[in-house]
């Protein structure tokens, strides 16, 4: 679509204060912004990206006409707004409010909405949601502002897994998913599968996301996570998270690396991140189970 504004530019439009910005941390595909607003009646131009407005100190009432229609709520923390892409909507409030916003790349949000729906999605559509209190939503807002404010270890691949499990929510509740026509089914040649199990094992440590994946095959992440599942009997993110803790392990038991160096080492955000999955895959935490290995 032309036209589509980035959010770089929404300052142009609904002039603020940034409190926190994610720019410049080399996120993919994700991006976070908060601002102090105060009263405005404003129109904000059809946007490239999905947004989520969580609303954080102050209370207003507002009023957003979107498709032609008015909505008033009365919003403060603890609420959050949704936005689509690609749809210009007015909106109105008086009142002083601090807001973080996350923006998703619609292109992550298709992509993420083919994996889940095992199929080829062309568009995928936000409701119009002014206020909805929503724990899933607030907690997701909240990790990635933490991460954009404190530049943690693996700050990258954490906001993409934290971004790809909010998708899943806005998805199951919050959206609408148009799919392209039906391609032929089919899986992975005998090649493709030896390729692509050798270049995960090579970039374990790396984040290894749909996209990076398929681009090793020049495939599209529709298709590639489509013949993924067909030929593995699972999700390609599932293989690399159990081919991750499956080299945690195997360290684990013939190292005497520091469980920080193997949380690196096989691609995990840090320690506390391989700490979970480890613990809930294997039954007990990574230092426990290097003590019975020994």
């Amino acid at each position: 679509m032309g036209g589509l504004i980035p959010f770089e530019e929404l300052p142009e439009w609904v002039p603020g204060k940034v409190l926190l910005a994610s720019d410049g941390q080399n996120w993919k595909r994700v991006a976070l912004r908060s601002y102090h607003y105060q009263g405005q009646d404003v129109v904000v131009p059809a946007m490239r990206d999905f947004m989520l407005v969580s609303y954080r100190t102050g209370t207003t009432p507002m009023q957003r006409r979107f498709d032609g229609r008015w909505k008033k709520e009365t919003l403060g923390p603890g609420a959050a707004s949704l936005l689509t892409r690609a749809q210009q909507a007015y909106w109105n409030w008086h009142e002083p409010i601090d807001v973080t916003h996350i923006y998703l790349s619609g292109e992550m949000v298709a992509e993420v909405a083919s994996e889940v729906m095992d199929c080829a999605v062309s568009e995928v559509t936000l409701d119009d949601v002014l206020r909805v209190d929503d724990p899933v939503m607030s907690s997701a807002a909240d990790a990635i502002a933490g991460e954009a404010r404190n530049r943690a270890l693996g700050g990258s691949l954490y906001v993409d897994t934290v971004a790809r499990g909010l998708i899943i929510h806005l998805l199951r509740r919050y959206a609408s998913v148009r799919q392209l026509e039906p391609e032929r089914t089919g899986v992975l040649t005998p090649q493709q599968e030896k390729r692509i199990v050798e270049f995960i094992e090579t970039e374990i440590e790396t984040p290894l996301d749909l996209k990076v994946m398929a681009d090793a095959l020049n495939m599209t992440p529709c298709l590639f996570a489509r013949q993924f599942r067909r030929s593995f009997n699972m999700p390609a993110y599932a293989f690399v998270k159990a081919r991750r803790l499956e080299r945690a392990r195997r360290l684990l038991a013939t190292t005497e690396l520091p469980i920080k160096a193997i949380a690196v080492d096989c691609g995990f955000c840090d320690q506390a991140h391989l700490t979970r999955m480890f613990s809930s895959e294997f039954g007990m935490p990574p230092g426990e189970f290097r003590r019975r290995a020994h």
